[in-house]
């Protein structure tokens, strides 16, 4: 017989037994370091991004620092970035080889992490993080080395299982061949995820994203099972552990996805021309249905106000775009995760970053929802906190420049307005009825619209 969590949780009350905190009550915010280091991210580069936001953004609610992929990859200090693949040798071996405990699990590289030397890992960058008040997140690639399975290296908390014996290794990473997927069926699956999530929580990790539970371009690819394994992970551990996906789409998956992730990334990468960017209104229409506390729609991360620092093909956005960006991401209530390096952070970005009345939007409002869309025109609106106030968003998708009219009362607003521009910081007035903003090609307006009765 299942108990319902509520009944379950009042029995662990009474036993003693500690509850770990809710996690992404809000939609998180912080920092990646994929487009900025790549993954060759050095540990002192990435302190010196944290230290950024701790001075500069922690105060308007920016807390989580993100280390992307392949930290247990040896780049040598020439490497400029790409996917690092292993290769084969003729007799097996893979090259280079990954930094691995004799468990199969990943170690951070010593060259580009030294603080993770003697056993450490990254508990010692953790708490550098935490030391300055902030949030440790940890990018992870779906599934078991691909050289531990060669190894046969024994799962921990096992009676002898091994590596190879729960290998998928039909199901690789099309993009970055690290690793295997895990074969949720077998003997000793479910221990090794365990024994992944141990180790992480004892580097004092808050928010982990698994990438490659789905695959970018072919919707009908989702590890379910593996999403579950690490659902269950999370909660043997008890620690409060954020836990994001990649990749989620279709929305078929929505449901699944509430029940077992707090994050859900639903899209390819939207981050590198206006086209991928527009598309992801068509998304975000249908996924912001499900967004409620504890469960977000992930939009992508945000590369506002830099070119990345290493020497690789960036994103080269308008003001009017990034604008129009981050709108979108807080109408949306998706998680907000920068990209790029923090310290090149142009002033205008900066101004937007450090917006509270605009961030709040993202934070604090319900029932975000599409209103409109015709003609490279959209219309977004959302509850504010006192329940009256809309938040309303302005978009033209259009390459020239076009009005865009606001007909009160389709936000339930009858009669009257007073207008405020969130990210202008200015009042624009009362108004009846309606509401016109003349707009500029990829551009938006965020506007709380107040009723005066």
């Amino acid at each position: 017989m299942k108990f319902p969590l509520l009944i379950v949780g009042l029995f662990s009350a009474m036993l003693g037994v500690a509850q770990p905190a809710p996690v992404a009550q809000t939609p998180p915010m912080g920092w990646s370091s994929y487009m900025a280091l790549q993954p060759q991210s050095l540990e002192n580069e990435v302190r010196i991004n944290a230290d950024y936001m701790a001075q500069t953004l922690s105060a308007h609610g920016w807390q989580f620092v993100l280390v992307d992929y392949s930290w247990a990859y040896p780049n040598p200090p020439e490497d400029n970035g790409g996917n690092p693949n292993q290769s084969r040798l003729a007799n097996g071996d893979y090259v280079p080889l990954l930094n691995m405990d004799a468990h199969g699990r990943l170690l951070p590289d010593p060259r580009k992490f030294p603080s993770s030397k003697d056993g450490q890992g990254l508990r010692p960058l953790a708490s550098y993080l935490h030391g300055l008040g902030l949030k440790f997140g940890l990018h992870v690639m779906r599934g078991i080395p691909r050289q531990a399975v060669r190894a046969k290296t024994p799962i921990l908390g096992t009676d002898g299982i091994t590596a190879d014996q729960i290998a998928d290794t039909v199901n690789v990473c099309p993009w970055l061949n690290h690793m295997y997927g895990v074969d949720m069926r077998k003997p000793g699956a479910q221990e090794y995820y365990n024994s992944l999530l141990e180790l992480y929580g004892q580097w004092n990790v808050d928010y982990i994203k698994f990438d490659d539970m789905g695959q970018p371009g072919n919707p009908s690819v989702y590890h379910k099972e593996e999403v579950e394994a690490v659902r269950k992970a999370i909660d043997e551990l008890r620690r409060p552990i954020i836990f994001s996906v990649a990749y989620a789409q279709p929305f078929d998956n929505s449901d699944h996805l509430r029940q077992h992730a707090n994050l859900f990334r639903i899209s390819n990468d939207a981050v590198t021309n206006w086209e991928q960017l527009k598309k992801q209104f068509d998304y975000g229409a249908q996924w912001s249905t499900v967004a409620s506390a504890g469960h977000w729609p992930d939009a992508d991360r945000l590369p506002l106000g830099w070119r990345p620092k290493r020497n690789v093909p960036g994103e080269a956005f308008t003001d009017a775009e990034q604008r129009t960006r981050l709108t979108l991401w807080c109408m949306l209530k998706s998680p907000l995760m920068l990209d790029g390096n923090l310290p090149d952070c142009t002033p205008f970005a900066a101004s937007l970053l450090t917006n509270d009345e605009g961030l709040a939007v993202n934070q604090e409002a319900t029932n975000p929802r599409q209103l409109s869309r015709t003609d490279d025109l959209a219309i977004w609106v959302s509850d504010a906190p006192d329940g009256q106030t809309k938040n309303v968003a302005l978009f033209n998708l259009s390459n020239e420049s076009r009005p865009v009219t606001l007909t009160l009362s389709d936000v339930g607003i009858p009669k009257k307005a007073n207008i405020r521009d969130v990210w202008g910081k200015a009042y624009k007035g009362q108004f009846k009825k309606t509401f016109t903003h003349q707009l500029g090609p990829h551009d938006a307006v965020l506007l709380r619209v107040a009723p005066v009765q």
